[in-house]
């Protein structure tokens, strides 16, 4: 029997990656409206930390708030009572590299800086402190399926508690030797505001079922490389349709030879 499909309104996209610097930008892309231009990703700085906090700020924390407050500033919510979901496919590459580094000369003693920016509940930690937001949180890893599960818990959240949740997935790169194991070209990551009922800034209603077809791909090359080789970017079929304000059914990657499959309503 299949189960019935999980169903909430997106209010709000955060979107940052390789030559998309921000949801706008990568809807006209994502329309034709703009070309594709490659570029390495740039991250803000995040002023909402302390000047303590800001300095030790590693590129997948800056990343996260990003994604997170752009979404939060597109559907007009209030920061502070968002529950949320962060998931991402492995660790912060960069302090996982100086980890490893510092781990393999004689003097093993690491910095505690590195140390609790290597955990992987930091980006959520360091949201906690720049929006000093109290909400439930939930922090998920599944490999290159990670959005897809993020995605799941989200939704179930919204429909089990009623209460509108921020989804945030992300990516970094790492350095070598470690990018031959692990080749993500760049740090990237999308984040989407859910909500339980439609409202006038709703984009549009999701509904979400597991389906045995096969995954959407992208027709422009460079933006289908973004989406097989950054895992958060799985999500781009999807981003394209909303960025269309198009209705229909598109297939996510998940966990083959389960995908997802996302009916989309504008609204």
């Amino acid at each position: 029997m299949r189960p019935p499909p999980l169903s909430v309104c997106i209010e709000g996209v955060g979107f940052l990656a390789p030559g998309l610097p921000d949801w706008p930008t990568a809807s006209a892309v994502l329309r034709g409206e703009q070309a594709y231009a490659a570029a390495p990703s740039l991250l803000p700085v995040p002023s909402l930390l302390p000047a303590a906090e800001r300095r030790r700020a590693s590129r997948v924390v800056k990343l996260a708030l990003a994604l997170g407050l752009e979404a939060v500033a597109h559907g007009e919510a209030d920061v502070g009572t968002l529950a949320t979901v962060f998931t991402a496919s492995g660790a912060d590459g960069h302090n996982c590299h100086a980890l490893c580094e510092q781990l393999a000369t004689d003097d093993r003693r690491i910095s505690p800086t590195r140390f609790h920016n290597s955990v992987h509940n930091a980006a959520a930690g360091y949201w906690g402190i720049a929006t000093g937001a109290m909400a439930p949180c939930q922090v998920l890893c599944a490999f290159d399926a990670s959005f897809g599960a993020g995605l799941l818990d989200a939704l179930a959240q919204v429909v089990v508690d009623q209460r509108t949740t921020l989804l945030i997935a992300y990516d970094s790169e790492y350095p070598e030797p470690l990018h031959r194991k692990r080749p993500i070209p760049d740090c990237a990551g999308v984040a989407l505001l859910l909500a339980p009922v439609q409202s006038v800034r709703s984009l549009a209603r999701i509904a979400v079922t597991p389906s045995s077809d096969a995954a959407a791909r992208l027709a422009d090359g460079e933006l289908e490389g973004l989406r097989t080789t950054i895992p958060a970017l799985r999500s781009l079929p999807l981003l394209q349709m909303l960025a269309r304000r198009e209705g229909g059914s598109v297939c996510l990657d998940y966990l083959p030879p389960m995908q997802l499959r996302v009916d989309v309503v504008p609204c």
